[in-house]
């Protein structure tokens, strides 16, 4: 768990939806040179899903416990997280190209969501029913995945599928949706990818 010395990363969350922000924890994921990687290791995965709402601050202090007594179980978990990860990456990458997704990657995703489902129970409590996630005493730590790749099925089966984008900027390779009143939205962030482009732009002309 991250002391007070030590700042947290902070997750750039404006892929519009839980599966394309873990999408985008790799910036410049096709430059060698340039690339880097956002989480580098269970506490960093953490830290995303406390941010992107799908842990509690309680919960996350818990599972940053449960992590450091399991080591083996966090690093299982971790690695299941990023074959995930890469897994939604090149599906939803595929979607925004209107190509057919990699077979082996939607068969990953199937396989997350469908452990995910087996680990839904229904509840009651203050008088209303919700759905809950239940562990069955293996890895409990994977329950990270769980809303994620659900979350991934839900994208990949809705009509939002439609909203998907690829950043024009040509160092970026995030993906977006698309929420903008005219759809036109171009660019995963106006103050980064799309100032930088303006910037280019700018630089262009007074080069002309």
């Amino acid at each position: 768990m991250p002391t007070k010395q030590q700042a947290v990363f902070q997750f750039d969350l404006t892929g519009g939806h839980l599966a394309l922000d873990l999408a985008n924890t790799v910036s410049r994921r096709d430059d060698p040179t340039r690339r880097r990687e956002h989480l580098e290791n269970f506490a960093d995965l953490i830290s995303f899903a406390l941010q992107d709402k799908i842990l509690s601050v309680k919960q996350a202090k818990d599972w940053h416990l449960l992590a450091r007594r399991s080591a083996s179980d966090a690093a299982s978990s971790f690695r299941k997280a990023i074959a995930l990860r890469e897994a939604v990456y090149r599906v939803f990458a595929a979607a925004a190209k209107d190509r057919p997704a990699p077979a082996e990657d939607l068969l990953k995703i199937n396989e997350s969501a469908v452990e995910a489902v087996q680990h839904r129970r229904l509840v009651r409590g203050n008088g209303s029913y919700r759905w809950e996630w239940q562990t069955d005493g293996r890895n409990p730590l994977d329950r990270i995945l769980w809303p994620i790749a659900e979350s991934a099925v839900e994208l990949l089966t809705s009509d939002e599928l439609k909203l998907l984008r690829w950043c024009e900027a040509p160092d970026c390779e995030w993906l977006f949706l698309d929420h903008s009143r005219n759809r036109s939205r171009r660019w995963c962030d106006m103050n980064s990818c799309g100032n930088r482009a303006k910037a280019r732009r700018h630089y262009q002309r007074t080069r002309e």
